[in-house]
């Protein structure tokens, strides 16, 4: 049988570690995991998260572009995922691509590890 169909591509996974994994190892002296799995039922994600003290990072894209974080479906999305994390004890805290790496992100969160 012949098909027009293109042969799938492989799923590429997301490396384990980046440049904000590494701050938070090498100036936070805590180990950061990237897109950890937190909900024992659903396949939900935290762009980042510090398990041993339970703290969620997410990274809050298309802020001024109508992202899906911004639109109806998503939003609604993210507060049930987010509510969902804060029951199971996580401390998430928000923000955007461009604020990630700033001084001041990692200094909220050298509060949050340090409280």
């Amino acid at each position: 049988m012949i098909t027009d169909r293109k042969p799938r591509k492989p799923k590429q996974t997301a490396p384990k570690s980046d440049i904000f994994t590494i701050i938070c190892k090498t100036d936070l002296h805590v180990e950061a995991v990237k897109e950890l799995q937190f909900h024992p039922k659903r396949r939900w994600r935290f762009d980042y998260a510090i398990p041993e003290c339970k703290i969620a990072i997410e990274v809050e894209g298309g802020a001024w572009t109508g992202g899906r974080h911004t639109r109806g479906a998503g939003f609604i999305g993210d507060i049930e995922k987010y509510n969902s994390g804060t029951l199971l004890g996580w401390r998430i805290f928000r923000v955007t691509p461009e604020n990630l790496l700033k001084s001041e992100t990692l200094e909220m969160l050298r509060q949050a590890i340090s409280a």
